[in-house]
């Protein structure tokens, strides 16, 4: 039985569909107390998984004293307050679920940015306070206006879009779309710059990274359209606070809405947060009943998934894999990380890898083939454990870079072939070829130089020796006298010198690799443990 955590006020939904599958155990824990990390390090060790808002941290001292956890759910788009990195250290997949509350976040966007307008916020609380200020709280059309929507992703496109129903003029900003792609939308796309001097809104749905972090500063706000109005519904960091309030108190920007803030909650007191021209919303982007039901929907199905069968979706440091991917790719996946155990069984040290795929392989989603060659690599170097989530990033600790390559032509007469290889290494075998072999058969096609037709299963011994008579007899004779026995035997030859692949019922301990060794015309044995089958 798995066991979730859920926190942050998660809709219901979630604990339906985990305890509905009957292999999920689901504690609801709310608990402020229980926010801190501290606090939450202490209890998280007993959890298979765990599905957040944006109210709990789940920082690197917490994630270190998960020793059960597999999976982190976010219910919602950002993972601002998740340590993404030693996470994907853990072998732990951070799941997210995009898409389920954008049309929320854009649908708040543009309330923003009408109630900016038209002082509606003002308008409200100087009524309550007893006053009728008509005049003073006149506010700006919006039809025929240019609005700026600076991130063209998810919520930005249905801004856009929105937008262009309101009969507004719509710029855009945003480095990875393509012209076409803008032209589509009915948006045009520009520089940033021309942008800002052309906007009267600017709508700002850009992720938190170090670039976008004090994006809008005191020389991005001056360069905006005097009396333009700026709307921030994605990341508070984006904007920073002091220099609007200076654009605003010298005018230069007739306001601001702001939806979100460096440190949540506020502190209220910032000169910012009081001025006359600005109207706040404490996070509410993606606060609707529809899209929390939505998102916790989304991870709960996510998390079940995952824990149950291994499929994997909207993963931030795993590819998303289907599983009728999953099972395509499954026998591709065990190949993979077989050929990476033997290779790091036979190396010496640590080298970076060049892993190509050619022909029908080269069709398949080879990211997570790619994590399973590294799975198998590591394992030889280190006693951590490795999983498909952990090895990219433990491979780039121990500095190992890794190129890969993809080919749909056919290499070799051999349908499909992944081949992985060792730079700049110069003892033994520097490359390995494996191909599987009706739909689901697992070869090893080509070690170094030669070529064979070897298992990868079990314990097997490689051996290297200079092709002469006897070698075969010598070698059966040897293992025959120790008690073990050859359950497949493959033998490989070029130039004068062969390469055998022995497949043995049972682990051979150092005194048989010494006599081996010992034996005429041998130059090298190895043994390497592939596993089951």
């Amino acid at each position: 039985m798995f066991k979730v955590m859920l926190r942050d006020n998660l809709s219901p939904v979630a604990r339906e569909i985990l305890e509905a599958t009957g292999k999920i155990e689901v504690v609801v824990d709310n608990d402020k107390q229980t926010s801190d990390p501290d606090v939450l390090a202490g209890l998280i060790g007993n959890y298979d998984a765990v599905a957040v808002r944006s109210g709990t941290r789940l920082t690197r001292a917490v994630i270190d004293r998960a020793a059960r956890l597999k999976a982190i759910g976010r219910a919602g788009i950002g993972v601002d307050n998740i340590d993404v990195k030693a996470a994907s250290r853990k072998g732990v997949v951070v799941m997210n679920a995009p898409g389920g509350n954008t049309v929320t976040t854009a649908e708040h966007a543009l309330s923003m940015m009408m109630a900016l307008a038209r002082n509606i916020p003002q308008a409200t609380a100087s009524m309550r306070a007893g006053k009728w200020e008509k005049k003073k709280l006149t506010g700006t059309e919006i039809t025929g206006k240019t609005l700026g929507v600076v991130g063209l992703g998810q919520i930005g496109r249905i801004v856009a879009e929105r937008a262009r129903g309101l009969q507004m003029h719509v710029l855009a900003a945003d480095p990875f779309i393509s012209p076409d792609a803008a032209k589509a939308l009915g948006v045009e796309l520009c520089a940033l710059d021309d942008l800002l001097a052309r906007a009267d809104f600017v709508t700002l749905h850009v992720p938190r990274l170090k670039e976008t972090i004090g994006m809008f500063n005191a020389q991005t706000l001056a360069r905006m359209k005097p009396g333009a109005r700026l709307i921030n519904c994605s990341r508070g960091d984006v904007v920073n606070l002091d220099d609007l309030h200076q654009a605003l108190e010298k005018g230069h920007l007739a306001g601001a809405a702001l939806d979100v803030f460096p440190q949540e909650p506020p502190d209220i007191s910032l000169p910012v947060l009081q001025h006359p021209n600005v109207i706040l919303t404490p996070h509410l982007g993606a606060a609707t009943s529809e899209a929390q039901d939505k998102v916790a929907s989304m991870v709960a199905h996510q998390i079940a998934a995952y824990l149950i069968s291994g499929t994997i979706t909207n993963a931030l440091n795993f590819p998303s894999v289907s599983r009728e991917v999953m099972e395509e790719i499954r026998p591709h996946i065990s190949l993979a990380e077989k050929m990476g155990a033997l290779m790091g069984q036979l190396s010496d040290k640590v080298y970076d890898l060049v892993i190509s795929y050619t022909g029908e392989v080269a069709r398949l989603d080879t990211q997570p083939l790619t994590h399973a060659v590294l799975k198998g690599y590591l394992g030889a170097f280190t006693d951590t454990p490795v999983n498909y989530v952990s090895a990219p990033a433990l491979a780039a600790e121990k500095g190992i870079k890794v190129k890969e390559t993809v080919r749909r032509e056919v290499k070799d007469d051999f349908a499909g072939v992944i081949q992985i290889k060792l730079v700049d290494h110069d003892q033994g075998p520097d490359e390995i070829w494996g191909a599987i072999f009706g739909k689901i058969h697992p070869r090893i096609v080509r070690l170094g130089r030669i070529y064979m037709d070897a298992l990868p299963q079990g314990h097997m011994l490689v051996i290297q020796n200079i092709d002469k008579p006897g070698v075969i007899g010598n070698v059966g004779t040897t293992l025959g006298h120790h008690r073990i026995n050859i359950g497949r035997f493959q033998l490989g030859r070029l130039h004068g010198k062969a390469l055998c692949m022995v497949n043995i019922d049972t682990a051979a301990d150092e005194s048989v690799i010494e006599d081996l060794q010992q034996l005429p015309n041998i130059l090298s044995v190895r043994q390497v443990n592939m596993g089951e089958a």
